[in-house]
């Protein structure tokens, strides 16, 4: 049996997740789940699945998880160490889904014990990239990539001499705003960004994907995760969300990869490989598919686009600050205090400000001080958000 983690439980990778291996429970032996706010959620996944160990990140819960779990067998633990404790955990294979950059330190203590690492936290590898593939290769350990378009490209390559690749393309649904008119676009609810066309995921991820900072994110995934080029990186809208990425090679040709929009195959694909296995996932029909579109994204809508080729270029801890600048941005537009238009401009701001500074320069890549940097840029994101709303 194979022992596997999952980081991120109760959100929809971690969902996605447990419903593929609950399809197959003999194969299976869970280690750890971990969540947030949502303990029946988790408490019932957990005795479900026979887990050693339920984690919520929220230390005040820690009593609630426990009553739901009692008689189970299953241990109950709470806060940020008893998280890294999970992730720590003997484990073949580890889901990390946990959303935002506090995914990153469990992702590296489920590497530092030689898991493979399945990485849907797409922001450990723009935070810190360099320093996650040095932690797999020092340990043995192996990275294998869950985002949909990541996942893609990954299957792409499969086979091919990845040196003679010479472009990839992303492909973008466009999200919510794809075509409304610039001008309305400053008066977009949140809503209105929580509703995507194509995919269903939870909210944060959602309005990321309208705002294309999601896209933005991708882009510099790939480059970490595969080391291409900054400007071997496009990105083209396509509205059926059904090509996921496509890689071009030196003589000329594209390999696509394509399939319905369900997570379930990138996961799925990450959990069994090297071996593919049937998926509950819906086969595609071409013909009632029709009409395949694609078209180049305008950075006037999508600004984000143009940030993270700046934060790719940059290198170093600029991919940590431009993260952070963003989870805040986008919880001050949630919050109602800042327009939807407005979340791009303040990145930029504290970008700018924060690259400017000597503490931002040089030195190793280190988890102390992408953290300082986080922390660095989130105070001056809420700073300057503020100053938005008084001016």
């Amino acid at each position: 049996m194979r022992r596997v983690s999952i980081l991120g439980a109760t959100g929809s990778i971690g969902q996605s997740t447990i419903d593929l291996i609950a399809r197959a429970p003999q194969e299976y032996e869970v280690v750890a789940l971990t969540g947030g706010r949502n303990i029946a959620r988790l408490a019932a996944d957990a005795r479900a699945l026979r887990a050693e160990v339920a984690v919520t990140a929220e230390e005040a819960l820690l009593p609630d998880l426990r009553a739901a779990l009692v008689g189970s067998g299953v241990e109950a633990a709470a806060g940020r160490a008893a998280l890294l404790e999970a992730a720590a955990r003997p484990a073949d294979w580890v889901m990390s889904a946990i959303v935002g950059a506090a995914g990153l330190a469990p992702g590296l203590r489920a590497l530092e014990q030689g898991a493979t690492l399945a990485l849907a936290n797409k922001e450990s590898l723009v935070t810190a990239g360099p320093l996650v593939m040095g932690t797999a290769a020092r340990h043995g350990a192996r990275l294998l990539p869950v985002d949909s378009e990541h996942s893609a490209i990954f299957q792409a390559l499969a086979g091919e001499d990845a040196a003679s690749a010479t472009r990839v393309i992303i492909t973008a649904s466009g999200g919510a705003f794809r075509d409304w008119p610039l001008e309305r676009l400053a008066a977009a609810t949140v809503a209105e960004a929580s509703s995507h066309p194509n995919w269903d995921m939870g909210q944060r991820i959602t309005i990321d994907s309208a705002s294309m900072f999601n896209k933005a994110l991708e882009m510099i995934e790939a480059r970490e995760f595969f080391g291409f080029e900054p400007a071997r990186i496009e990105v083209l809208i396509h509205p059926q969300s059904l090509v996921h990425a496509l890689v071009g090679f030196a003589d000329g040709g594209l390999i696509a990869h394509v399939g319905p929009p369900d997570m379930r195959h990138a996961i799925g694909y990450a959990l069994h490989w090297p071996e593919r296995r049937a998926l509950p996932v819906a086969a595609l029909d071409l013909a009632a598919a029709g009409t395949l579109e694609f078209r180049t994204p305008c950075e006037t809508r999508y600004p984000a686009l143009r940030l993270a080729r700046a934060v790719m270029e940059e290198g170093g801890l600029a991919g940590a600050i431009f993260n952070a600048a963003k989870e805040r941005a986008l919880d001050h537009f949630i919050a109602g205090r800042i327009g939807f238009t407005a979340m791009a401009p303040l990145v930029e701001t504290v970008l700018d400000a924060l690259l400017a500074l000597p503490e931002a320069r040089g030195g190793d890549l280190t988890l102390d001080r992408v953290a300082h940097m986080d922390h660095l840029a989130r105070q001056s994101t809420d700073r300057a958000a503020a100053r938005k709303q008084q001016g």
